[in-house]
């Protein structure tokens, strides 16, 4: 789980830019939700005021620090749901409310994943061969457990730092008066702030398989810097 903000040591980009996109704005609610233990920060923005017709995908990258916070599978920001609704809620607890007005394609969803903060895992929690593992992620659903234990950890996916994920609607969803979008962020600890979430007009797709390559190398070398910092301050410190 993790609260510093960092601008990410390189670029991940989906093959498809967005042509007409926004970065929105979150309110916490007030209070936390989720599984046990229950911890999830609840977010919502409002998305009536955006000037990109129909939103057709959602962006979710992770900012954060990779000396901040849980280290290996549980690097970057820990997600724990994604709900559009038209409902305006205003404490963490109404989240059981929500009736959800698009359908997100959590199935098709494009995963980059991030760095992990040694000593590292074999993968980012909540996914599997580099694809979200909804069987544990429920991203549709605020349960996530606030525990970096195992057994215990349930319920959300952690994105690794600079780590990036791409969610399309089924179908298109007209901007109208009344579109909130709610996220949840487990632990509560400053993720959300520390990231960059945008609404698009503009489906995201697949990166081209240059761009995994080059992806591959960032991960390389920021795990490398990661451990080279961790041995000077064991130096430093004995």
């Amino acid at each position: 789980m993790k609260s510093a903000f960092f601008g990410a040591a390189f670029g991940i980009a989906f093959a498809a830019g967005s042509a007409n996109a926004a970065t929105v704005t979150f309110t916490e609610l007030t209070g936390v939700t989720g599984g046990s233990p229950a911890a999830t920060g609840v977010f919502r923005a409002d998305l009536s005021g955006l000037s990109i017709g129909d939103i057709n995908s959602i962006t979710i990258q992770d900012n954060s620090s990779p000396a901040a916070g849980s280290p290996g599978q549980f690097s970057g920001f820990d997600l724990d749901a994604v709900i559009v609704s038209s409902t305006l809620i205003t404490d963490a607890s109404q989240v059981a409310s929500l009736v959800p007005i698009a359908t997100l394609d959590f199935a098709g969803s494009i995963l980059s994943p991030g760095a992990q903060t040694p000593p590292v895992d074999p993968a980012l929690f909540g996914t599997t061969g580099g694809h979200v593992d909804l069987a544990v992620a429920t991203l549709e659903s605020f349960d996530g457990n606030s525990t970096t234990a195992i057994p215990g950890a349930f319920g959300f996916v952690s994105l690794g730092v600079g780590g990036k994920l791409g969610i399309n609607l089924v179908s298109p969803l007209a901007v109208g008066p009344s579109e909130y979008l709610y996220t949840g962020e487990v632990g509560n600890n400053g993720e959300v702030a520390a990231s960059t979430i945008d609404i698009s007009s503009t489906p995201v797709a697949s990166p081209e398989p240059s761009t995994w390559a080059m992806m591959a190398v960032g991960f390389a070398t920021l795990g490398f810097m990661g451990w080279r910092g961790s041995r000077r301050a064991t130096a430093h410190a004995a």
